[in-house]
Parts: structure tokens; sequence; C-alpha cells
């Protein structure tokens, strides 16, 4: 497409011949259609009854879940709003770690509003400006309506726990209950506190394991470190109580020297007395390890065959090539110091575990690090019949994780089941009357966005969605019905209080934010231009979806 322009009589190229190009509304409507297009892929995946994805491959590998954002991390999007609406499923994930299918159908709804906004000739601008009051109020609203649970709260925590676990397919209600009890566990572990006394989760101190094999309810929970590695020398003890453990950032082996060296050996027994010394200089290393107190030993780097001998002979268990983020798990875990010279390595660097063992499981050696006194990094073993079901464990347990997580570090939740959303659309169309000009016609928009929520977990459930809103709408227009929001499992409303319906609220309030933020940037887009590449000039043409199809 040629642009031109005339300067002083002169005729201006500023675009080259064959650059794709879609401007305007053209554009609007392309970015707000594959916005809903991707709402739309996800959206029945939402709730403890909905359905589950397929996603295959191009060699084949089959991944089935209902987690949005790993349906949205493994499908094949080419167009770049598709790209926006998978990174606010990533945010969401990262942030609260539960919420990813919420905060997508958010967003698409908000894109389908703004749709028809756009189509009654309202601005852009005013659309995006109604958006953030729309967006701002929500979250002052929200946070007016959350109750405070403590982290001694138990049974408030284990109903969070159960709603994030709800949605996935991982066995029976009691299976789903006890996985909970695991990770509220482990959150409760491994939480520290920040000097100003501010509670701080950190996930990654909670190694997820998992291996096909037993079933779901065979799932354990380590108060230490699973490594999936096996013991270095067969004649190394395979367990060993009240252990003591060394890690160590040493080879224990004769390294290489960087530069190269040449060696002379004219006699059989020069050569002799080379390979003693390198044998002396193994058991030397061998006997600063004995001579700590430790009888057990991992470390990042290799062990020589000769090393092997000697600690095997000192009855030392030793396991090698440990990837350094479990070297940090374990000196968490234990109380271990990672030391990086033999030299410098005594008692008070060795750590404690009441039990290390080496188990054979599914016909592979993992090495159990147990029994640790008050661990700050903590495992949870997976098993499962197929590796489709561990693995739609792990994404369940690591979306309990962060809900957990999220709800004792803010110490707030909110109902589910749709009523906080109905709740926030009723206060907001009230607010909208207060706001002169078009703005109030986004914010009336917004509101209808959030009840996309109790509409969707009716249609799941295979209720009537109008229905449903309409009386949803009726209850909360009074004091006594403010709880109420989409009983799934009776396929009616219901008290979501009484029921137990409790989300964090720290998931609702990063949804509203990424999803209205989201909507704004696709909004604010009118012309939509091929840029050249990173290496070097002329574009690769446009996405599918600005003159093609999305994939």
């Amino acid at each position: 497409m040629n642009e031109e322009n005339r300067l002083g009589g002169q005729q201006v190229l500023y675009l080259p011949e064959g650059a794709s190009r879609v401007l305007g509304r053209d554009a609007q409507r392309t970015n707000i259609a594959v916005g809903i297009a991707v709402a739309n892929a996800i959206k029945s995946a939402l709730g403890p009854k909905g359905m589950d994805k397929m996603l295959i491959s191009d060699l084949g590998d089959i991944t089935i879940t209902n987690d949005g954002a790993t349906i949205l991390e493994e499908m094949n999007v080419d167009h770049p709003v598709a790209k926006i609406m998978v990174d606010i499923a990533k945010t969401q994930d990262k942030e609260a770690g539960d919420g990813t299918t919420t905060v997508v159908i958010l967003a698409g709804e908000l894109l389908r509003g703004a749709g028809e906004l756009l189509e009654q000739g309202v601005h852009p601008t005013t659309i995006i400006k109604g958006y953030k009051f729309a967006a701002q109020k929500a979250s002052e609203i929200l946070k007016s309506r959350a109750k405070k649970v403590s982290e001694g709260d138990d049974a408030t925590l284990l109903k969070i726990a159960n709603v994030s676990m709800s949605s996935k397919n991982v066995g029976d209600d009691q299976v789903k209950n006890y996985l909970s009890k695991l990770v509220i566990k482990a959150v409760k572990q491994v939480k520290d506190k920040e000097a100003d006394g501010k509670v701080v989760i950190d996930h990654d101190l909670i190694k997820i394991e998992k291996k096909a094999g037993g079933s779901i309810a065979d799932t354990q929970y380590i108060n230490g470190v699973l490594i999936d590695k096996e013991i270095a020398h067969p004649g190394m003890p395979k367990s060993i109580r009240n252990a003591k453990i060394a890690l160590i950032d040493v080879a224990l082996e004769i390294e290489k020297t960087e530069i190269d060296a040449k060696i002379e050996i004219t006699s059989p027994e020069q050569m002799q007395a080379f390979l003693q010394q390198e044998e002396h200089m193994l058991k030397d290393m061998v006997e600063k390890i004995a001579h700590s107190k430790a009888n057990v030993i991992f470390t990042q780097k290799g062990i020589d065959d000769v090393a092997q001998h000697f600690l095997s002979k000192s009855g030392i268990m030793a396991i090698r090539r440990v990837k350094k983020s479990d070297m940090e798990k374990l000196s968490k875990a234990s109380g271990a110091k990672i030391v990086t010279s033999l030299e410098d390595l005594n008692e008070k660097d060795l750590g404690f575990a009441g039990l290390i063992e080496e188990r054979k499981i599914s016909g592979e050696q993992m090495v159990f690090i147990e029994d640790c006194k008050n661990p700050k990094s903590v495992t949870i073993f997976i098993r499962g019949g197929t590796q489709q079901v561990v693995d739609e464990a792990e994404r369940s347990i690591t979306d309990v994780i962060g809900a957990i997580s999220s709800v004792i570090e803010d110490g707030m939740y909110v109902l589910g089941g749709g009523s906080i959303e109905v709740d926030l659309a009723n206060e907001l169309r009230s607010y909208s009357n207060n706001i002169g000009g078009r703005e109030q016609l986004s914010i009336q928009k917004f509101a209808d966005a959030l009840e996309i929520i109790p509409k969707t977990l009716s249609e799941s459930a295979g209720m009537d969605a109008i229905d449903t809103l309409v009386q949803l709408r009726n209850k909360h227009r009074t004091k006594e019905g403010s709880n109420t929001g989409v009983d799934i499992f009776k396929n009616s409303v219901g008290d979501m209080n009484k029921i137990g319906v409790f989300e964090p609220m720290r998931v609702k309030q990063q949804a509203i934010y990424s999803a209205s933020e989201a909507a704004e940037i696709i909004l604010r887009i009118d012309d939509m231009i091929s840029s050249k590449g990173k290496g070097g000039r002329g574009g690769g043409g446009m996405p599918p979806g600005m003159g093609g199809e999305m994939e």
C-alpha cells in the first residue's frame, strides 16, 4: 500500500511498496474480534463443571487440561492481540496464582462491550477513560466487601483451597480435600516474615516432584526435599538416620587445568607415582569430608570413581550432579551451608535430616531427605495413574499454592460463585449515574462484562444463564441476598457464605486490573503496520488476522 504526503509540492513516500497495513475501524474491529475469539476458546473451561481441552502439539504430544494459562500457552496463536491475551493470563498466574480463565473471559467481554459502543459512535478514548474509572471503583468496592482471614483459620483456608481445586479433574472430593490440606501445610511451613512483619511466601521453596504410577491418593507431603537422583556408588549406605549433610559446590575429582600442560613419563615407576599421587589427592578430599563428621554429601559437580570408593569405605552416602535449585532447597530444608572449598568445611556447615533414603519409584531410584527440623523448603510428591493425570494434578496444586499464598499474605477473601461480580456490577451501575458524559456508558458496559462470570458458571452447569442472572440481580438488591451466587452442584442460586465458596481477594483484584488494562491497550490501536524484523530491513508480512486467519 502506498501512503503519500505532499510537502511543498513534493511527493513524499513514507511506507515502502508492498507494506501491509490495517487502519482505523478495520483495525479495531479485527482486534476486538480476535480478543473475543480467544476468550470464547477457553470460556467453557470456567468453574467446577467446566470442560477440559485437549491440546495436541505438532509432535503429537497431548495435554488435557482446563487450566486457562496452560491452554493459552499451548495454543498456536500468531495474532498480536491473541498474544496480549496470553500475556494477561501469564501475569495473572504469576501475581495471583489462580484466576487465569477468569481474566481472559473478562477481557474478552470488555472488548465486546467496547465494540458495541464504538458502533454507536463513542470514541475509544472515552471508553478507555470510563473503563479506568470502573476498574478503580470496582477495586475499592472489592476491598470493602472482602472478609478477613488469619493463617490459623484452617477451616476457611481449606474452603478457599477446595474452590481452587474443584475446577480440576483430579479425583473425587475426598482426594481434593486431602491435596488441599497438603498444600496448606506446605505453604504454612515455608512462609517467612520480612523486617516490617509482612508475611511473604516464596513458591519456589515448595518443590513439586511427580512420577506416574499409583493413584492421586498416593500423593505425599515430604518434610524436606526429594531428589530425582540415585546414590553414586552401590557400596554406599542406602539409608541413613540422623544424617549430617554437607552441601559442596566442589568436584571430587582431579580437574583438568585450564591451560594445556604436558607431563612426560619415561618409566613405569613414574606412572605408578603419578597415579598414586592422584589417589592420594582424592583420599585427602574424602578425609576432609569425614573429618567434618558429615555422613551424607550432595554436590553439584562430579565424583571420581576412586573418590566414590573412599567415600563408600568411610560409610558416607554421596549424590552427585545435583541441580543448583535443588542444592538451594536442600540448604533451606536442612540448614546446611553450601561450601565452595573443602578446606573450609566444618561441622558448623552441616545440615540435619532425620532420614535420608534411596527408594525405587516406578522403576527409578529417588533420594528422599525427610524429617528435617523446621524446614523452610518442602516437597509435594505427586502420583497418578497416567502422565496426563499427574500433569493435571501438578497444575492444580500449583494453582492452590498460589491461591493459599495470596490469601495468607493479604489476609483477605471474597465470596465466589459469581456473587462478588454481581455485587460489583450493581454498585458500578449506581456509580455510573454520578458520572457525567459518555463515560457512564462504558462504566455500564464494564458492569455488564463482570456478569459474564456468573453467566458462564451457570451455562457450564446446564442452567439457563439469563434466568440465573435475573435471579442474582434481584437477590443482590436486598441486604439478605447479597451473598447469593451460582450453586452449580444444585443447579440453582444459593448463599455462598453458607456453602463455603470463598476466593482470594487478590485473584479478583488482579483479574479486574489486568483485563481492564489489556482492553485499554487493544482499544488504543487504530493502525497496524508490518514492521521490519530485528534482523534487518523488511517485514515478514502481517500476522494472521491482519489479512489472514488466526490459528
